[in-house]
């Protein structure tokens, strides 16, 4: 189960900074992320380090097969990309994960 405890960015600076939640679903296949915004970025949870995800101040990548990836952001998605194991494209392979962009969810 992920803590709660986000992983900040160099430049964010508080929690109402970053209203906005995007959640990575993995569906038990490996498979490559890449998500973009046009604010600030921060992983929730797990220690990106631990989890081989890059998180910069406005790009996350990395991977999942199993459980979830959650990122706190503020301004806009700017950008989604998701591969398979075989290099297959979202929509294209039903095999790559969901992800679930939410504006504006308050802190727990």
């Amino acid at each position: 189960m992920a803590r709660d405890t986000p992983v900040r960015s160099q430049t964010a600076q508080d929690d109402d900074a970053l209203p906005n939640l995007v959640t990575i679903v993995g569906r038990g296949v490996p498979s490559k992320f890449e998500i973009a915004v046009d604010g600030e970025l921060e992983m929730v949870g797990d220690d990106p380090v631990a989890e081989a995800t890059i998180v910069t101040e406005q790009v996350a990548e990395g991977t999942i097969d199993v459980g979830v990836q959650r990122f706190r952001f503020s301004g806009e998605m700017a950008n989604v990309r998701l591969v398979d194991w075989n290099g297959v494209p979202a929509p294209e392979s039903p095999s790559t994960p969901n992800v679930h962009v939410d504006y504006n969810v308050p802190q727990r």
